[in-house]
C-alpha cells in the first residue's frame, strides 16, 4: 500500500481538496474554503497546513468565531447546500463561540464543517491555556458542548482516526435528509503529529446527492386522501428550494388549482406575485394565508419542518388532515401526517401523475383573500405619523410615550412604511437576509419577492447576530447580486464583526439597520402578556428609581460603521432614505444605513397564536388575563 507521510492537519487539508458533489448530473467542488481565526490551538497545526499547501481552498480571516461560522452557514444555505465552507477555531473560547453557529446550522438542516481545536490528547501540559478541567471526567473539554448541537461529532485523538472521522463527516454533510453541523474536534498536539496515510484516502471523492423516490403505496395513500378533499392548501417549505423543485411545485399547484403559502425558509421559492401564492402562513403570516389555512380541509406540507410559527403552535390544522412530502422520515411524520418520504421534486412529480383528473373546489376564495391582503399591504406601506392622535400598529403599549421616542430619536418614521419603500427601491434580484426581532414578521408578511431565491431568512433558530454575517456568506455565494442585511439595533449590537471581514475582502454588503432603541419584538411579547415594560427598552439607569427606566439611549450606528471603513448614512426622513438607498448602489465598499424608526410601528399578528409560557400565578390582573387566554387557546390546539 502506497502511503504519504503527513501531519494530521496536512492530511485534513489534502482530503478536503478532493471532495466533490454531484446533483442532477452537475459536479462541483464541495468545500470552497476555510474561515479561520488563528490562536495558539490551531495556528501551528491547521494554520501551518493551510499556509504551506492550501490547494484550492480559499482562506478567509474571521473576526468572531460565531460570526464567521454564521457566514459559512449562510453561504451553504444560499448555495442550496451544494457547496460549503469549513471553519477552524482555536481551543477554549474560540471553540465555544462556534457552538451557537452549530446550533443554527443544525436547526435549519444546513451543512457546515466545524474544526474546533481541542486540549492535548497526551494531557502532558494539562491544564493547557484555556482548558476547562472537569474533576469528575478529564476527557471532557469545551468541545463536548458541540455534541448536543451537531448532526455528527467526533474527536480525532490519533492521526489515523482522521480517516473514519472525515468519511463520516462527508456522509452527513451531503445527506439532504439529515444534514447540519458536523464537528470534528482536533486536539492541538494531534494536529501536528505525523502518520503514514494511505494514498487511497486522498483520491477524488464525488458524493452523489440522490433524489429519493417515493414508494408506490405512499403515492396511492396520498391520492386517496387528496381526492376526498375539496379545499387543500400547499405549504412551500425550504426543502422545495434545496431540492430546486420550484417549477415542479408551481406546475402542481396550477394543475390542480391549489393555493400555497410559504414558510420563512420557503419564501421566494416562487415569486410573490404568483396568482396562487398567498404569502407567509402562521404566527408571522398574513391575513390571506392564515384565513385559507384555517378553512382548508387538507394541509399539504412540502419540505417543511412544521415549526410552531408555521402551525401557529398547532392551533392551525388542529383537526385537519395533513399530507407531507419530505426527504426526512422524521419531518414527514409530524402531525400524524399521511407521508410521502421523498425528494420534493420527484415526490411532486409522482403525485401529479397519479392524481390525474382532480381539481380543488376553490371558487373565488383565493382571489378574495389575496385582494383583501393587498389592500392591507398598501395601508401598511403608507402609514404616517400624525402626532399625538397617532395610533401605532401595536396598540395600547407606548401610546403615551411615542412622542418621547420621536423627540429622542429625532424621527417620525414608521417601520412598515420604511420597509415598503426599501422593497420598492432596491433591485428586484437583490438578496435580503434577516433572522430575529420584529423584522422577520414584517418581511414574511410584507416583502414582495420579485425573483426566486432572493429571500434569505434564518428562522429555524432565529439567531440574533446572524444577519450581517449571513449577508457576507450570501454575497460570497452570489457575488453578482446586491445583498442587504435587514437588522434591528439589538441584533446589530449583538454581533456585527464580519462587517470588517467584508471590507477586508472587498465583498460589498449593505446593512439596513432599523433602530427603535430596544428589543422591540420582545417588548411587544412582554406587554401583550400583561407585563409592564421591563428590561427591553434601551434606557439608561434612573438614579431616582434605580431601574432601567431613565432617558432613551440614542446610539449613532452610522459612526460605528464609518469607523470600520463602511460608507454610512443617517436616515430620519423618507427623502433621506431614498437618497441613501440610491447612493449605496453606487458604492463599491460595504454600506450601513442607520434608520431611526418609532417603536410599535411593526406589523401585528393576523388571526394567529403563539404558545409561550405565561405565568400561572401573578399579582397582576393583566398577567392573570393573559394566562387565561393562553389556556383557552391551548384547549383548541393539537396536543402533539
Amino acid at each position: 500500500m502506497k502511503t504519504i507521510r503527513l501531519t494530521t492537519s496536512q492530511a485534513l487539508v489534502k482530503f478536503l481538496n478532493q471532495q466533490y458533489v454531484e446533483f442532477d448530473g452537475k459536479k462541483e467542488r464541495f468545500i470552497k474554503g476555510v474561515f479561520t481565526i488563528f490562536g495558539h490551538g490551531n495556528v501551528v497545526g491547521i494554520g501551518q497546513a493551510l499556509q504551506e499547501n492550501p490547494g484550492e481552498l480559499e482562506v478567509y480571516q474571521g473576526r468572531n468565531e460565531q460570526g464567521m461560522a454564521h457566514a459559512a452557514v449562510a453561504f451553504a444555505k444560499q448555495k442550496h447546500r451544494k457547496q460549503i465552507m469549513a471553519c477552524s477555531s482555536s481551543v477554549g473560547p474560540g471553540s465555544a463561540n462556534m457552538v451557537t453557529s452549530a446550533a443554527t446550522a443544525t436547526a435549519n438542516n444546513i451543512p457546515v464543517l466545524l474544526l474546533p481545536s481541542d486540549v492535548f490528547a497526551t494531557r502532558q501540559p494539562d491544564p493547557v491555556l484555556q482548558q476547562i478541567e472537569q474533576t469528575h471526567d478529564l476527557s471532557l473539554s469545551t468541545n463536548d458542548a458541540f455534541r448536543s448541537v451537531s448532526k455528527y461529532w467526533d474527536r480525532v485523538s490519533r492521526p489515523e482516526q482522521l480517516m473514519s472521522a472525515m468519511i463520516n463527516a462527508m456522509r452527513v454533510l451531503t445527506d439532504p435528509a439529515d444534514t447540519g453541523a458536523v464537528t470534528i474536534a482536533l486536539p492541538q498536539d494531534v494536529q501536528g503529529e505525523a502518520w503514514d496515510f494511505p494514498e487511497s484516502f486522498f483520491r477524488e471523492r464525488t458524493h452523489l446527492i440522490e433524489r429519493r423516490e417515493p414508494s408506490q403505496e405512499s403515492i396511492r395513500n396520498a391520492v386517496e386522501l387528496i381526492k376526498s378533499k375539496k379545499k387543500p392548501l400547499l405549504i412551500l417549505g425550504g426543502g422545495v428550494r434545496y431540492s430546486e423543485a420550484a417549477d415542479t411545485f408551481a406546475a402542481f399547484a396550477e394543475k390542480f388549482h391549489i393555493p400555497f403559502s410559504e414558510t420563512q425558509a420557503g419564501k421566494s421559492g416562487l415569486e410573490s406575485n404568483h396568482p396562487l401564492n398567498l404569502g407567509g402562513v402562521g404566527v408571522t403570516g398574513n391575513s390571506a394565508a392564515n384565513k385559507i389555512a384555517q378553512s382548508a380541509d387538507l394541509i399539504i406540507g412540502v419540505g417543511t419542518r412544521f415549526t410552531d410559527f408555521t402551525t401557529s403552535s398547532k392551533l392551525f390544522y388542529a383537526e385537519t388532515d395533513v399530507l407531507t412530502i419530505n426527504i426526512s422520515e422524521f419531518h414527514a411524520s409530524k402531525l400524524e401526517a399521511t407521508k410521502i418520504v421523498a425528494d420534493a421534486k420527484v415526490g411532486l412529480e409522482a403525485l401529479s401523475s397519479a392524481l390525474e383528473g382532480y381539481k380543488s373546489g376553490y371558487e373565488t376564495e383565493i382571489e378574495e383573500a389575496k385582494s383583501e391582503w393587498n389592500e392591507e399591504l398598501t395601508r401598511l406601506k403608507n402609514i404616517a405619523y400624525t402626532g399625538e392622535e397617532f395610533v401605532p400598529e401595536i396598540k395600547g403599549h407606548f401610546d403615551q410615550s411615542l412622542s418621547e421616542y420621536k423627540d429622542s430619536l429625532s424621527t417620525e418614521l414608521v417601520q412598515t412604511t420604511v420597509l415598503g419603500k426599501v422593497n420598492e427601491l432596491i433591485a428586484p434580484d437583490s438578496i435580503i437576509t434577516c433572522a430575529a426581532g420584529s423584522l422577520p414578521g414584517d418581511l414574511q408578511r410584507m416583502w414582495i419577492s420579485n425573483e426566486r431565491n432572493t429571500y434569505h431568512l434564518e428562522y429555524g433558530y432565529s439567531c440574533m447576530g446572524y444577519e450581517i454575517a449571513s449577508a457576507l456568506g450570501a454575497k460570497m455565494a452570489e457575488p453578482d447580486k446586491e445583498v442587504y442585511a435587514m437588522v434591528g439595533d439589538g441584533s446589530y449590537l449583538m454581533l456585527h464583526s464580519e462587517l470588517v471581514t467584508s471590507i477586508q475582502e472587498g465583498i460589498k454588503i449593505n446593512i439596513v439597520l432599523f433602530d427603535n432603541s430596544g428589543f422591540g419584538c420582545i417588548n411587544n411579547l412582554q406587554m401583550d402578556n400583561g407585563i409592564e415594560s421591563f428590561g427591553t427598552e434601551f434606557r439608561v439607569r434612573n438614579p431616582r428609581t434605580g431601574q432601567l427606566d431613565g432617558d432613551i439611549m440614542r446610539i449613532n450606528f452610522a459612526q460605528s460603521g464609518a469607523a470600520y471603513g463602511a460608507k454610512t448614512y443617517e436616515v430620519y426622513t423618507m427623502e433621506e432614505l431614498e437618497c441613501a438607498i440610491e447612493d449605496s448602489k453606487k458604492q463599491s465598499v460595504s454600506t450601513l444605513i442607520d434608520i431611526k424608526v418609532l417603536p410599535k410601528t411593526m406589523t401585528d399578528g393576523y388571526d394567529s397564536w403563539w404558545h409561550v409560557g405565561v405565568a400561572a400565578v401573578s399579582e397582576s390582573s393583566d398577567v392573570q388575563t393573559a394566562f387565561e387566554g393562553k389556556e383557552s387557546q391551548l384547549q383548541k390546539a393539537r396536543k402533539y
